[in-house]
Formats: structure tokens, C-alpha cells, sequence
């Protein structure tokens, strides 16, 4: 292999690499499920029955711990749009001259 071809290998691994770390970034995956378990929870809280409302003393928990949910669900999103992962960054070998 030439060197020329190493070179492009080891970019494209780079691209790979950072396409990766964005896929798996945790704030992605953390603010995803929270905004589907708050919307699940939230819609769960629209209507309740008398005795979900008896058990919690007439406080309405499924709908404010679900828009609590989709309100920190939206902020790990928003985090992740304004701030995105730096790529990571590859130690050059020295040369051997």
C-alpha cells in the first residue's frame, strides 16, 4: 500500500469515528427517552381517574412529573443541537527521519 492510501484510509476511519460519536452521544439517547417517556406519562395525566388523584392528594402527578420529563428531555436535545461532540481527535505518529 502506498502512503498515499494509508492516508485515505485513516480519514475515512476518522469520518467513521466521529459519525459514531454523534450517533452514540449520550445527551441524544438520555433526551430521546425522556421526551417519549414524558409524552407517554403527560398524556397519561390529561384525564385521571378519581382514585389516581386520591392516592396523591389531589395533586395531578402523572402530568406534572411527564411535562417535568419532556421539559429535561428538550434540554438534552437543545444541549446536543448547541453544542455538539468535537470529533476526536487522532495522535499523529512521528516520523522515523
Amino acid at each position: 500500500m502506498s502512503e498515499h492510501d494509508v492516508q485515505r484510509e485513516v480519514t475515512e476511519l476518522q469520518a467513521k469515528s466521529a459519525t459514531a460519536a454523534r450517533i452514540f452521544d449520550l445527551r441524544r439517547i438520555i433526551g430521546g427517552l425522556f421526551v417519549l417517556y414524558g409524552i407517554i406519562v403527560t398524556i397519561a395525566g390529561i384525564n385521571p381517574s378519581d382514585s389516581s388523584l386520591d392516592k396523591s392528594e389531589g395533586i395531578n402527578i402523572n402530568l406534572w412529573t411527564g411535562l417535568g420529563m419532556l421539559a429535561l428531555g428538550i434540554f438534552f436535545l437543545i444541549w446536543l443541537k448547541l453544542k455538539p461532540a468535537a470529533p476526536a481527535k487522532v495522535a499523529e505518529k512521528p516520523d522515523d527521519a
